[in-house]
């Protein structure tokens, strides 16, 4: 089975003992945690990790913490992951201008570590409770999908949504905690291939049980076959070894109604060009 799933840290910082000392609490908090030490390198560990939150120093080497915020609010796949900044200003207009650009939290060091987890916390919660994420999976919901169609009006642009077919025959077996795991290694993935294959202004997100996808890319349907590959391909490590053996879930066995259900598939669902 596979393992659960992580929240997801990307941590921007340039003095190396705080970084250290950061690195090390919220990995022993549960945290998977990703490190870059300049703005830029923050920006295209972003992009690739796709983190549930940011921490960013304000002061960095390259470009400071304002231009890094703007780089990653420009972007969609980026746009609406919540941002703390780290900082050793006290300054309320320096607190200002980075709510702003649109952080989501501000904090002064030195500063309380578990305050700091607890910040952490509650940005992912409340990005949870507003409909901004999908508990789930992380990925943006809601009118955040809305908003990222509406923007796009009057450009050409590709829609794909996908679907887990054969997913709640699934979790009837394996239970939804174990369900949620396939959601979230789905969404990570499409985004993972969004990054490699797709543009810079490419977006993933979900939609009820469908993910959706919107894309710049002259190479749609390159894209939508390789998701669907690789989840395809990806979700047998979420079958335990009797089912793998057997190619899938064996439902009502020993009765009339015992039905081989075969593992689970994306489905391609309104694939829409605009």
């Amino acid at each position: 089975m596979a393992d659960q799933h992580q929240h997801r840290i990307v941590l921007v910082e340039d003095d190396y003992d705080v970084a250290e000392m950061l690195l090390l609490y919220f990995q022993s908090q549960g945290y998977e945690v990703h490190h870059a030490d300049t703005g830029g390198g923050g920006v295209e560990l972003a992009r690739s990790i796709l983190p549930h939150v940011i921490l960013l120093d304000v002061m960095l080497p390259d470009m400071d913490g304002y231009d890094t915020c703007i780089a990653l609010r420009e972007k969609s796949l980026t746009r609406y992951i919540p941002i703390l900044f780290l900082t050793q200003r006290d300054e309320r207009a320096a607190k200002v201008k980075g709510l702003e650009l649109g952080a989501d939290d501000y904090v002064t060091k030195p500063f309380d570590v578990d305050e700091l987890r607890l910040r952490v916390q509650g940005t992912i919660r409340r990005a949870t409770r507003e409909n901004l994420h999908e508990a789930r999976t992380g990925l943006p919901t809601g009118q955040l999908i809305e908003s990222e169609i509406q923007r796009r009006v009057g450009q050409s642009f590709s829609q794909v949504r996908f679907r887990i077919q054969d997913y709640y025959p699934y979790t009837d077996m394996y239970g939804f905690v174990a369900g949620y795991d396939v959601l979230y290694h789905a969404g990570s993935m499409i985004q993972r291939i969004l990054v490699e294959m797709g543009t810079p202004d490419d977006f993933a997100g979900i939609q009820g049980d469908d993910f959706v996808v919107l894309t710049d890319s002259q190479h749609v349907n390159e894209i939508q076959e390789t998701i669907r590959a690789k989840f395809n391909e990806s979700v047998k490590a979420f079958y335990n070894f009797a089912d793998v053996t057997r190619g899938g879930l064996l439902v009502n066995p020993n009765t009339d109604d015992e039905e081989l259900v075969p593992f689970m598939t994306l489905k391609l669902i309104q694939p829409q060009a605009n």
